[in-house]
């Protein structure tokens, strides 16, 4: 009788099928739960900001780092990986852009128009 056994990422009792394979994941009728989905940030060996470069889907927070670093650093061009679910990212609507930003319009004095720079500073 064997007591253990090892799973895998993506090894689950509940996905599997009534023959033992694997059930189709995007098929919505069989009752398989369907994994979330990952936005995938990479910071690359000369930036200094996560640039947004896809998305994929992963059982857990832990699948979705690995399987991005496997996907998406395959020539080793990141040193960071960041993983977001989704369904946690929240954006303004392009089409309301002007009235969202009309508020800044009034707050003139936070343009560096108004500010006396020396002539020691080059790059601002």
């Amino acid at each position: 009788m064997n007591l253990f056994r090892k799973y895998y990422y993506g090894d689950y009792d509940s996905m599997k099928g009534n023959s033992g394979e694997p059930a189709n994941t995007n098929d919505k009728s069989s009752g398989a739960p369907e994994w979330p989905l990952f936005e995938i940030f990479i910071r690359s060996k000369q930036g200094l900001d996560h640039k947004h470069v896809g998305s994929l889907h992963a059982a857990d927070a832990q699948m979705a780092v690995e399987n991005a670093r496997d996907v998406y650093t395959r020539r080793q061009e990141g040193v960071s990986i960041w993983v977001v679910e989704s369904k946690h990212i929240h954006a303004s609507n392009p089409d309301e852009a002007e009235s969202f930003y009309e508020p800044a319009n009034d707050k003139v004095y936070r343009h560096p128009t108004f500010y006396d720079l020396p002539d020691e500073v080059d790059h601002m």
